[in-house]
């Protein structure tokens, strides 16, 4: 039986026995890992081992926002500290090939890691396309301003996620770079024409519709659906983001429990569900909204367990080995250039 067309976070750095019992319950379709549930190596990766035993599915996806920069969950000392995605972008502006080396080469040393602990899926590379007069919430996980330099460094590392064994999520689909607030905290509102949106903001998002994960952005674009922010928007989804930008791949929502959603958290689910998403995230932990989100979350269709299978046939058979200290100063020395800042 196909598992639930969700993913749950969970409290603490080892399941509760009441979150043990509600996922081997629920099954989810996987999991995904804050800073609270990372403490050292050895217990993240006793953590990944026991969440796919509970659900008993060794390839359960067990997925980690670790960007660089301000958002990533695995900080030091245990784990490097990588660089925000502009700073990629502002090599770019003085050598656009190194700035292409060193994204991919810098997505290949998070794969590494994360691949040593078991977690197969990273909520990264943002590909929105930042605006001046935009909420600082993007800001500097963004590449670059101009949309096809975002596509370039944006498929710079999806290649090297997927090199390291890694799936990518493509974020947040299909623009947030326009948003003037902050969804975790309301709903944005864009009011952009159509054709502006199509120019700039969905650019990257086509440019890369081919990769196996991409995650939806909760904001309003008033000139496709004046009523729900794409998450919710059968009509975005459908018609911008299936349609014309064409991403075929699995459709994950953004954290349902954010503010810029409103009601309980099971509808949140089943609307994010009903409007297209392949599947509803739930990060908080927080039990009684999970059990609410799994006592009326449907099995994944066929549709999206095919769209899972295609995302993992792009890994390569064998992980090819990576030398991470000479990887790593190789990528020291291409951003040593001066003008680079982090």
């Amino acid at each position: 039986m196909p598992p639930r067309a969700v993913i749950f976070g969970l409290s603490g750095l080892e399941m509760t026995p009441a979150e043990r019992r509600l996922f081997a319950t629920a099954d989810p379709l996987g999991f995904i890992l804050f800073a609270r549930n990372c403490e050292s190596p050895e217990q993240v990766r006793a953590l990944v081992r026991d969440l796919r035993a509970v659900v008993e599915r060794a390839d359960a996806p067990v997925l980690i926002d670790q960007e660089g920069g301000r958002v990533q969950r695995l900080r030091s000392p245990h784990w490097r500290e990588a660089p925000a995605a502009a700073r990629f972008g502002q090599l770019s502006d003085l050598d656009e090939a190194a700035a292409l080396q060193a994204t991919r080469m810098n997505a290949r040393l998070i794969a590494a890691e994360l691949d040593g602990l078991g977690i197969d899926v990273d909520c990264a590379p943002v590909i929105d396309v930042p605006h001046a007069e935009a909420d600082p919430i993007i800001g500097n996980r963004a590449f670059a301003p101009e949309p096809a330099r975002v596509a370039k460094l944006g498929r710079a590392a999806c290649a090297g996620f997927l090199e390291g064994g890694v799936l990518p999520i493509i974020k947040h689909i299909p623009g947030h770079g326009r948003a003037t607030a902050d969804s975790h905290l309301r709903l944005p509102v864009v009011d952009a024409e159509r054709a502006t949106l199509a120019a700039t903001d969905w650019v990257p998002f086509a440019a890369l519709n081919d990769m196996p994960w991409a995650m939806t952005a909760h904001v309003v674009f008033s000139a496709i659906d004046p009523a729900a922010p794409a998450t919710l928007s059968a009509r975005v989804i459908s018609e911008v983001i299936r349609g014309e930008i064409g991403f075929s791949g699995v459709l994950v929502s953004d954290d349902i429990g954010m503010a810029a959603l409103k009601g309980p958290m099971h509808t949140r689910a089943l609307a994010a569900l009903a409007a297209g998403c392949d599947v509803a995230l739930h990060c908080s932990g927080i039990l009684h909204e999970m059990a609410a989100v799994a006592s009326v979350c449907p099995r994944l269709t066929e549709a999206a367990l095919a769209k899972l299978a295609r995302g993992r046939a792009m890994l390569p058979p064998t992980i090819e080995p990576i030398d991470v200290a000479e990887a790593s100063d190789r990528l020291a020395m291409l951003l040593a250039e001066p003008t680079v800042q982090a």
